[in-house]
């Protein structure tokens, strides 16, 4: 089961990370921005725009499989370290600055994440534990 959530989990961040930065670079290639059909066209002709959208159907479905086995507090909340992976490819990708500020904010995502799935660890331990329990 640890390896599925393992597996579930990295294609979510990598559908929903491919999602985020497709949508940038399609904006990136869109410039200027303008309300109007010149615009809307230059959108719609970026390949970028239908990789995100390719992206954002994998992280549907690889959510739906996920919540079928995953409890959904810890699963909801690690599905949000996309906001780390972003940050990181965009680093790369669109040369963004990682200020000690966005590391810190990293760090306490990556921080509650874990302590959800600490306590969710115990939670499920302290159920098989007074299941057990002849009482």
């Amino acid at each position: 089961m640890r390896k599925f959530y393992l597996i579930g989990f990295a294609l979510l961040l990598l559908f929903d990370t491919i999602g985020q930065c497709s949508f940038k670079l399609t904006a990136n290639h869109a410039q200027p921005l303008m309300a109007n059909m010149e615009w809307i066209m230059r959108v719609f002709t970026q390949p970028w725009v239908y990789i995100a959208v390719l992206g954002y159907i994998g992280a549907f479905f690889t959510w739906m499989i996920l919540l079928k086995k995953a409890p959904v507090g810890p699963a909801f909340a690690a599905s949000h370290l996309e906001v780390v992976t972003v940050m990181l490819v965009s680093a790369f990708l669109f040369h963004e600055h990682i200020t000690i500020t966005r590391t810190i904010g990293a760090i306490f995502v990556v921080a509650g994440i874990l302590f959800l799935a600490f306590a969710e660890k115990q939670l499920v331990q302290s159920e098989a534990d007074n299941h057990h329990d002849p009482v």
